[in-house]
């Protein structure tokens, strides 16, 4: 079996079942879905912990997430434990003498817990003390455990002076006015964390959208396009700035704010949840769009990294000049700049040759001091790529060269697409961590210490199931993922959605084990269960399906709110270059739900008839759902009917005398798949009736299977449809027939 087809093997068919009505039950034809909240992932606020009793039941008594967090270190120092309370009376609106009291007993308890766990304390704080020498002797600052292999690459110069004045500590000297600092300092309210899984998006204001024609934005809350465009270097670090804009220059580009990709890259820096289903891909003829969406969201991946980086390291080297000054310093909000983990950024893709033009194209766009050093680089190529090293002049290469060296040498009767898409590797189990230190990039770091995870949804849920059966095994890096973007969505799709479901509901979880971060400085909302929150999705796809809304609405649930691009379609009936008769009927169905019975119904009773009582044979059936092509299987079967099979799963030696069969004739009906036709495009001859008995999510599909009529005596091609369809039917007949067709009285349409 092609291994581009391996992620269709999976799952059980079962769980096939349920994500494919799962997706219409909870997403309407148009846009919009009703959403249940899901589970609430949220620990008590450490705020709410009871102060009266002995120091022994402030731990007994529901302690939160922070507190166990929390516990060892406190036992370990007083210091630690001082600034903690500290904070906690400061969050609770409480003076230092308010709770002299509660003070005094937990000092008793620290001091207990002290003098059974001294030999430990003293460990601590000769790591400590010996962790600080390291760090002033390599003039270099770092955070947590994962950090220390990379002391000499990884400090920052920062005016730390300026932050201490007078003795106080100035806890806003950290921040910065930046999109990113804005995103991430903000303090989510309880009637956010109430409202926000509830899923009631209110789209109030919309925008045209450059450069796509026919296409427009629309948002929740108010409109900040503009204010993108007025902000200094466009929310860029400095450096990125610069750098990119002598790299657009470098080739061919003229109007740097006018152009696509510095558009793109505003509406991902505002920090919104962003669902693009209408970008064409490379592999289609739209070269120069994927390119310009990719070096988007590129740049926003590298500039949230850089500046995660640049405030961890400041604040490291602050801490180290200023340790008089410890609980002043864990007191504020301007020390708390970690996750539970490493990786912010999560870039999920289908295949590894698309993974190869976008980490190749990440290390483009990152600058060049940054990049002295790519380690791992030619492995990188061997395993993802054309096993080429990326010397300067391969840098160099437009993209369309780039393209073109994926293609295969030999000649080919597929389609062009199906060629540049599946002439690379077509491998769909890979996993790399890359991270960005000083002065290099390291490919194929530990995940734990990687600041960008990119991956596959298909390997990602075997990590997923691997560590759910063994539990020595964890994903915790998944824990603290700030920025998750999803290109190609289309075609993971076709490899199994339910995968993607699962992996996007792994994130931003309470993780398991502590992973050597530094409990202190970690933010609010993590420890109260509250990440999902505050994570940017940015779902990339060539066009967009129930699946795909649902995901959207359900779970993706920013504070930020939502952008997503709305088109008007033009369809693809011209594209049908014979004179076809094409029939559409609709059936009726009282909801989303009822859908799939419906068609099944109006299949079985109205449609079957007239093909069993038919002579000629010569019936192909097409479907774009396997479980639909399942269902109707059992349905011929039982009608004892002639009938041969061509579906993702069926053996390459059963395909082939499948298709001889069928144009012989010693099988009448014939059943097809739209996955199956994606991984093979077999032309089938010998087809004198054409049944859609579903509309293919890919528009192009649709005049390629119809024109597979040619030879035919009568060119007929029914269609079936509910109003639950919109959206693949707006693609195909165009979205101003598409309403006409759904609202009108009749139920029978005619194109030819």
């Amino acid at each position: 079996m092609p291994q581009h087809i391996k992620g269709l093997k999976k799952q059980k068919l079962l769980g096939k079942f349920d994500t494919c009505k799962d997706g219409k039950k909870n997403e309407k034809a148009g846009e919009k879905v009703d959403c249940s909240p899901p589970p609430s992932s949220s620990g008590e606020s450490s705020g709410e912990q009871s102060s009266d009793g002995a120091s022994s039941k402030i731990f007994i008594k529901e302690p939160s997430i922070y507190d166990n967090l929390l516990m060892t270190l406190r036992s370990c120092n007083k210091s630690l434990a001082n600034a903690y309370n500290k904070r906690k009376r400061q969050e609770e609106g409480k003076s230092d003498t308010e709770d002299d009291n509660v003070d005094g007993s937990t000092s008793i308890s620290v001091s207990d817990e002290e003098d059974d766990n001294s030999k430990e304390g003293t460990d601590y704080e000769s790591h400590r003390s010996h962790m600080m020498d390291s760090i002033l002797q390599e003039t270099s600052a770092v955070g947590d455990q994962n950090r220390d292999a990379d002391i000499e690459d990884d400090f920052v110069a920062s005016d730390a002076d300026q932050d201490y004045d007078n003795g106080q500590f100035d806890s806003k000297a950290s921040l910065s006015t930046s999109a990113f600092s804005e995103h991430l300092g903000h303090k989510i309210t309880k009637e956010e964390v109430d409202d926000l899984p509830k899923g009631k998006w209110k789209y109030k204001w919309e925008s045209t959208a450059t450069g796509i024609p026919n296409c427009k934005w629309k948002g929740t809350g108010e409109c900040f396009l503009r204010d993108c465009e007025m902000e200094s270097q466009y929310g860029l670090k400095p450096k990125l700035y610069k750098y990119w804009l002598d790299t657009y220059k470098k080739s061919g580009g003229k109007d740097f704010h006018s152009s696509k990709q510095r558009s793109f890259f505003s509406l991902c820096n505002s920090y919104r949840d962003i669902l693009h289903c209408n970008k064409r891909p490379f592999y289609n003829k739209g070269s120069d769009e994927d390119a310009t969406i990719m070096d988007g969201y590129l740049m926003h991946s590298l500039n949230h990294i850089l500046r995660t980086r640049d405030l961890v390291t400041k604040n490291d080297a602050r801490m180290v000049k200023h340790q008089d000054a410890t609980e002043e310093i864990f007191s504020s909000d301007g020390f708390l700049d970690q996750g539970f983990t490493r990786p912010k950024v999560l870039i999920l893709l289908p295949l590894r040759s698309i993974a190869f033009r976008v980490v190749k194209r990440l290390i483009q766009l990152t600058p060049n001091a940054h990049k002295v050093n790519v380690e791992d680089l030619e492995r990188f190529c061997d395993e993802f790529g054309t096993g080429r090293d990326m010397n300067e002049e391969d840098k160099n290469k437009s993209q369309d060269t780039f393209d073109d060296e994926n293609l295969n040498s030999q000649k080919s009767s597929k389609p062009a697409d199906f060629q540049v898409l599946f002439g690379g590797n077509s491998d769909d189990e890979f996993m790399i961590g890359i991270k960005f230190t000083r002065r290099s990039i390291k490919l194929y770091g530990d995940f734990y210490s990687s600041d960008m995870i990119i991956a596959s949804p298909v390997k990602l849920h075997m990590m997923i199931e691997k560590a759910e059966k063994e539990k020595e095994l964890d994903v915790d890096y998944l824990s603290s993922i700030e920025v998750l973007i999803i290109d190609h969505a289309d075609i993971i799709s076709m490899q199994n959605w339910s995968f993607l479901t699962s992996v996007v509901e792994q994130l931003n979880r309470i993780p398991s084990k502590q992973h050597g971060t530094d409990v202190m400085r970690i933010r609010q909302w993590y420890l109260d269960g509250h990440a999902q929150f505050y994570r940017q999705t940015i779902l990339l796809s060539y066009y967009l399906t129930p699946g795909m809304n649902a995901l959207f609405n359900r779970h993706c649930t920013n504070y930020k709110g939502k952008v997503k691009l709305v088109c008007e379609h033009k369809g693809v009936l011209q594209k049908v270059l014979l004179q076809v008769r094409q029939i559409y009927e609709r059936f009726d169905a009282d909801s989303i739900v009822d859908a799939d019975n419906a068609r099944y119904e109006y299949f079985s009773k109205k449609v079957f008839p007239k093909i069993k009582d038919s002579l000629q044979g010569g019936t192909m059936i097409f479907l774009n759902s396997y479980f639909d092509f399942v269902r109707l299987r059992k349905f011929l079967k039982l009608q004892n009917a002639s009938f041969c099979l061509l579906g993702e799963y069926t053996k390459p030696s059963n395909i082939s005398r499948a298709r001889v069969w069928f144009f012989e004739g010693r099988r009448k009906i014939m059943l097809y798949t739209e996955r199956a036709y994606f991984y093979k495009r077999y032309k089938i001859r010998g087809i004198k009736n054409l049944i859609i008995y579903s509309l293919p999510e890919r528009k192009e599909f649709y005049p390629e299977i119809v024109n597979m009529l040619e030879g035919s005596n009568d060119m007929t091609a029914t269609v079936l449809f509910s109003r639950y369809d919109q959206l693949q039917l707006e693609r195909i007949v165009g979205s101003t027939s598409a309403k006409r067709m759904i609202n009108s009285e009749k139920n029978v349409f005619l194109f030819s």
